[in-house]
């Protein structure tokens, strides 16, 4: 993301903390209509502000915004929020390029929409829970996460309710009667997954074997026909979840491999916890020993699940989609 242009009035408004809020519309002249007070308000005020939504409402914001439109800065939804792990860093990148000093800040993030699949749901609603984890000790950061009440499923918009303390609809602003809480937000996520296909490839991880589990992932990588650096990425990211089990996950671990559709699919589990709901959100410190593994799976893969299964352990399954 580029820099994020100067406004030239200064914030008056005191502290408001993390208001992390779900903004009910319908359709695209009810996403304007909740949108764009809240945008003129920030510039009035001179609070820089991020937009990452679908290209096309960017286009309709810039129009409406005239001007104005100089002192908001966008981005792609579909680009950025490929992999909803990596929204909460480029929010995190928006913090350390325009926060400085505890400057107020407002944002306007839109992850779901109604073409996601069910397993892009989760992770999305994921991401929208630990948002509240990941900005909790903010001094002023507004967000506003629209979501189309005409298009998605009553049950994506419920549970917007449970993720959001506050909720945005009919003109008014209200505290939500069902949010799940912040204790609820910090627990590992036990949704299951889809289990392995019974054809899908399976090796042992140990410390012995990390060659052979870098070698089987090129195999199928090359003939998922992936490019180059893709295969590349890919077996790193598998390479750096192996290594976590050695290190992290009792020594051992099982991969396993296969095609689904046009992509080649990598799951990964062990015996071990993960006791940092946001591992892999957070920029590693320069220097910090250890906490990159996840971090680097989630920028190198297409998609990434996470997973702790009601017995216990540790699941990670990473898909990479051909070009």
């Amino acid at each position: 993301m580029s820099a994020i242009p100067a406004t030239a009035t200064p914030a008056t408004q005191p502290p408001a903390g993390f208001r992390h809020k779900a903004l009910m519309y319908e359709g695209e002249r009810g996403f304007l209509e909740g949108t764009l007070p809240f945008l003129r308000e920030g510039i009035a005020l001179g609070q820089p502000a991020l937009v990452v939504v679908a290209p096309r409402k960017i286009a309709r914001l810039r129009e409406a915004l005239g001007e104005d439109a100089r002192h908001v800065h966008f981005d792609d939804m579909r680009h950025v929020g490929v992999n909803p792990a990596r929204i909460i860093p480029a929010w995190n990148d928006f913090f350390e390029r325009a926060g400085a000093g505890g400057r107020p800040l407002r944002g306007i993030g839109e992850p779901i929409w109604a073409e996601r699949s069910a397993a892009e749901l989760v992770e999305c609603h994921r991401h929208e829970s630990l948002l509240n984890l990941a900005f909790a000790d903010a001094a002023d950061f507004r967000l506003l996460c629209p979501y189309d009440t005409t298009a998605l499923a009553p049950a994506v918009v419920a549970e917007a309710r449970r993720t959001h303390p506050l909720v945005s609809e009919d003109g008014s602003v209200h505290e939500s009667t069902c949010f799940h809480g912040m204790e609820a937000a910090g627990l590992p996520c036990t949704a299951p997954l889809p289990p392995a296909p019974a054809a899908a490839d399976e090796l042992p991880i140990d410390a012995r074997s990390l060659a052979m589990v870098r070698a089987a992932v090129t195999r199928h990588a090359v003939r998922a026909e992936l490019a180059p650096g893709r295969i590349e990425d890919v077996v790193l990211a598998v390479n750096e979840l192996a290594t976590n089990s050695i290190v992290h996950g009792g020594g051992r671990g099982t991969l396993h491999v296969w095609m689904d559709a046009d992509a080649l699919v990598c799951e990964v589990s062990d015996d071990g916890t993960l006791e940092l709901p946001l591992a892999g959100r957070h920029r590693p410190a320069e220097g910090e020993i250890g906490h990159y593994g996840l971090w680097l799976v989630n920028h190198l893969c297409d998609f990434v699940e996470q997973r702790t299964p009601p017995g216990g352990g540790n699941v990670v399954r990473v898909t990479m989609r051909g070009e």
